[in-house]
């Protein structure tokens, strides 16, 4: 749903509706759900440990198929501290939601695009002030 700047534009508008609350509250109560089903799967993933039938064949296959062994699991760990990352700023987001402040950039004092918010619901900074930040 496309939505217009309100008249001055978004920078004049405070805060958001609690019915556009309730629209990106939506939004991140489906990704958050998303984002814990996806960390279960990585953590089971992280915790299958079996030898993956290498117990009769030769040691340096078998050394080949640890060394692999150990770099999923390095790599199904970062994974998994990612995610666990996205699911706490998404409750820290419906935290914002609760205290009306959702969508409000924490550098500019600005409202956050309504489009940015519905692709990276999480977003804390508007597109000017992330640009900004990755210039320094």
């Amino acid at each position: 749903m496309q939505q217009t700047p309100p008249p001055g534009g978004w920078d004049q508008k405070t805060r958001y509706s609690d019915k556009e609350l309730e629209e990106f509250k939506s939004i991140i109560m489906e990704k958050l759900e998303k984002a814990k089903e996806q960390l279960t799967l990585i953590e089971s993933a992280y915790k299958n440990d079996s030898n993956n039938g290498t117990d009769d064949t030769s040691p340096t296959f078998k050394a080949f198929d640890e060394g692999s062994e150990v770099m999923s699991k390095e790599q199904n760990s970062q994974l998994a501290i990612r995610q666990e990352k996205f699911i706490r700023d998404l409750k820290n987001a419906l935290i914002r939601i609760e205290n009306k402040t959702y969508g409000i950039c924490r550098v500019t004092g600005k409202l956050i695009n309504p489009e940015r918010l519905r692709l990276v619901p999480h977003a804390t900074l508007s597109i000017e002030a992330k640009n900004n930040q990755t210039k320094i």
